[in-house]
């Protein structure tokens, strides 16, 4: 009679291991063929290809397009006259002797530097432009480089959750023939199975993250195809990086506020206020027109020819506001510049930080894992030999999945310490060998 019970509850074991299973199908990707990734090459078809910095050429080549607009001399006016109707000769449109005629040319003439003072206007407009692309290409590298390594590192992950789940479904076909035959108890089986399911539930986290990464890749890298990438990553290369190769932070300091894009495009900027507050300056100034008059048969003489000059008396409006609009403008950006130095200070600061933290936690994780493995092959002896429980098996188990994630995860989280400070400073600092 306490067979009926131990066959529910085995029963019902077995439905979990089947459920389990079958969600695990269900979730999992259809295969898709691999493409192994070298992380120079995807720097390459990253700058070749990728949208958005396609997108901001074609911004810098409209700013440059602006210089030569500037340097453009006004177009000449040209007006002609015809009377209509002669009476005198009864003719309509009298171009001849009889007839009159006038012909008027105008030329612009920019004076106070203005044209000059437009083109140094554009041009630092097209430098911040210029510089506004290298600091999204130094955005998307830090993008592309941190993703490659996160997804590199939850590969291997992956396969240490591969690794068990394997394990442990030989391990539940061996324990539920040992149970068939009386030799342990249903709970030990079911508590093996329930820690499979749990372990299967964590790689379809896994993957939908890895899934992310995939994503992200494929679209910076431009790439269409439906592959996944299987990066090639040196663990001995990242290993070998510390902050001792790197120069101080006080250095790196200084070096982000050359080197930095998003503070060279800020400097441009300012640049380009300064320029405009002289533009403004000089529209102040009139314009002074130019022109020539012929009139040959209206005026008081027959053939008639001068000479007209033009200019707008300032009297009211000598561009007071715009003057000091631009004012306002420059002083704002000004302060901006001043902001964005302060914030790169502290950007390097905090990778700094960071970067030594990640260093010091790794210190106790950057080993080799031989000696866990040797373990946990002797607590799967005693456990088989009954030395230990269930409970302390599974605990064992736990601890040696949760050292082997931590570990993969505390090199991603150092390289990408690394790649945080290269990100801060604006060049490459520390960055491992290809």
């Amino acid at each position: 009679m306490q067979r009926a019970p131990l066959r529910l509850l085995s029963l019902a074991a077995g439905l979990l291991l089947t459920a389990a299973t079958a969600r695990a199908a269900e979730v999992a990707p259809a295969p898709a063929d691999t493409v192994q990734l070298d992380l120079a090459q995807a720097e390459k078809q990253f700058v070749d290809h990728n949208f958005a910095l396609l997108a901001q050429r074609y911004s810098v080549s409209a700013a440059e397009a602006q210089i030569l607009q500037a340097r453009l001399w006004d177009n000449p006016t040209i007006s002609l006259e015809q009377n209509v109707y002669n009476p005198g000769t009864r003719k309509y449109f009298d171009v001849t002797k009889t007839g009159n005629s006038i012909v008027q040319v105008q030329q612009l003439f920019a004076i106070a530097g203005r044209r000059k003072a437009a083109a140094n206007a554009a041009q630092q407009a097209a430098l911040a432009e210029q510089f506004t692309l290298q600091d999204l290409l130094r955005t998307l590298r830090y993008q592309l480089r941190t993703t490659y390594y996160d997804l590199y590192f939850k590969q291997q992950s992956l396969r240490v959750y591969d690794r068990q789940i394997a394990e442990f479904r030989r391990t539940i076909g061996l324990y539920e023939g040992q149970y068939q035959k009386g030799n342990i108890a249903l709970k030990d089986v079911v508590r093996l199975k329930a820690f499979l399911f749990d372990l299967e539930t964590e790689r379809q986290t896994l993957l939908r993250d890895m899934a992310q990464d995939q994503t992200d890749l494929h679209v910076l890298l431009r790439d269409e195809q439906g592959s996944a990438y299987v990066p090639q990553v040196s663990v001995a290369a990242i290993r070998s990086l510390s902050l001792a190769q790197a120069p101080a932070e006080n250095v790196l300091a200084d070096s982000a506020q050359a080197y930095r894009a998003d503070v060279r495009a800020r400097q441009a900027q300012l640049g380009q206020q300064q320029a405009n507050l002289r533009l403004q300056h000089a529209l102040a100034a009139p314009d002074l027109a130019l022109g020539y008059v012929y009139d040959r048969a209206g005026n008081y003489i027959q053939n008639y020819n001068a000479v007209t000059v033009g200019v707008a008396v300032p009297l009211f409006n000598r561009n007071q506001g715009n003057i000091r609009a631009a004012q306002a403008q420059m002083e704002g950006s000004r302060l901006q510049l001043q902001q964005q130095q302060l914030q790169v200070r502290q950007d390097v600061h905090q990778a700094y930080v960071l970067a030594q933290q990640a260093e010091q936690l790794s210190a106790v994780t950057d080993r080799n894992t031989a000696d866990f493995d040797k373990l946990i092959a002797g607590i799967e002896r005693s456990y088989a030999q009954r030395n230990i429980t269930i409970v302390e098996f599974l605990d064992f188990y736990e601890s040696y999945k949760e050292n082997l994630l931590q570990r993969n995860e505390r090199s991603n989280n150092r390289i990408r310490a690394y790649e945080q400070l290269n990100y801060a400073v604006g060049q490459a600092v520390l960055t491992p060998a290809n």
